[in-house]
Parts: C-alpha cells; structure tokens; sequence
C-alpha cells in the first residue's frame, strides 16, 4: 500500500522569491559588461582586451563579469548573439521579428524588401563585432570554434531563405536554391557592409536600397 504523505495545514510550502529589483540589476549589469567588452574588442581588438579592463569599464569586479556572462569567448559569442538580436539576450532565428515579417510577405519583392532593410539595421550593430571575432579567429580555438559556428548558421538560415523565397515561384529558373543562397550569404556579409558603409561612405539607407534592388534584379524571373 502507498504511503501518503500529508502536510499539516499551518506548514507553508517555500517557492523561490525573485525581485523584480533584482532581476532589473542583473539586466543592467549585464548590459554594462557587454558595453565595456563590445567597446573595447572594438577598439584594441580581442586579444588585446583583458576581462580586468573590461570589468573596469563596466565598473564591476572581475567575479562578476565571469558570473554575469563569462569569460572570454563567451563575452564575444554573447556580443554576437546579442548584435543579431538586437536584444541583451540571445533570440533563435525562428523568433526574430524580421523573420516572421518575411515569412508572412505573400511576394518575393515583398520579402527581399524586408529582409534588405533587416539586415542593413542589424549590420550596425554586428559587423563592428563580427569582424573582431574574424580577428580572433586566426589565433583563437574558441573564437574559431564560434566563426565557423556562425557561418554555417548563416548559410542555413540562406538556404531556408531561398526556399521561401522559392514558394512564390518568383525565382529564376537557372539559378538553384543553393545558389541564391550563396547570392544573398555573401553579400548580407559584415565585409560588405564593411567595403560600402565604412569605406565608401554608404548612407545605410543607401546600402538597403542596393541590396533590395540587387538582389530582385539577380534573383527574381
């Protein structure tokens, strides 16, 4: 026969207590260590940066920078996750607002149009961060590890991409799925961000017009 275990009416079950104060300050100092660490990998570059600079930036201890986010390489994924997102925490691909507006766009022009304007808004935050990761990557496991990750990420995320682009039955006949794919990875890139924007003095309204108008005349029938 199974036991039952029966409380007394006075004992009171303990939940875990969260202040909203409290998860409000982890917020903001989350924020501020991921501030100090984007502006510094910026500016002396990955290696060069120490987490005792950047905790004295962000005006904590050193224990909490690792306890806040950790070290770092994870200082630098989260500066890419959250560039993407364009949040302080990281966003899956499937959730981003931007996705599920070009999904619900019925024409290709529709949704070539939204995603050019999307990643021209998250270029500004990511490409300064994603080329100090490109950086970091030649002489850094964990940040190669990561550049790699990120790439075939991308590359998925272009394919699923084409495909719905595909579903309009707007696409060109000679070009496969893989192939605009590629088309689209290669210039959604931060070094093309990068050549247009910082080296030739591209407005970013100008360079998500070109993309909106390059890729309906190299992709669509």
């Amino acid at each position: 026969m199974n036991k039952v275990t029966v409380r007394p009416m006075d004992e009171k079950v303990k939940r875990p207590y969260r202040s909203p104060r409290r998860v409000e300050q982890a917020a903001a100092t989350r924020h501020a260590v991921l501030t100090a660490a984007r502006d510094l990998f910026i500016a002396k570059g990955y290696t060069a940066a120490t987490v005792a600079e950047i905790a004295e930036r962000a005006r904590v201890s050193l224990d909490t920078v690792y306890a806040t986010v950790g070290r770092k390489p994870a200082l630098l994924r989260a500066l890419v996750e959250t560039a993407i997102s364009g949040t302080d925490q990281a966003v899956p691909a499937e959730q981003r607002d931007y996705v599920t507006r070009v999904q619900a766009a019925t024409t290709a022009q529709g949704k070539i149009t939204i995603y050019a304007h999307a990643i021209t808004a998250i270029q500004q935050r990511m490409a300064p961060v994603f080329l100090a990761l490109r950086d970091a990557a030649t002489t850094d496991d964990d940040c190669a590890g990561l550049w790699a990750e990120i790439s075939r990420r991308r590359a998925t995320n272009m394919r699923a991409f084409a495909g719905d682009l595909r579903a309009t039955g707007e696409l060109r006949d000679d070009l496969s799925d893989n192939q605009v794919a590629d088309i689209i990875w290669s210039m959604n890139a931060a070094e093309y961000w990068v050549l247009l924007v910082r080296e030739r003095g591209w407005t970013p309204d100008q360079f998500a017009a070109w993309l909106t108008d390059a890729w309906t005349r190299l992709l669509l029938a």
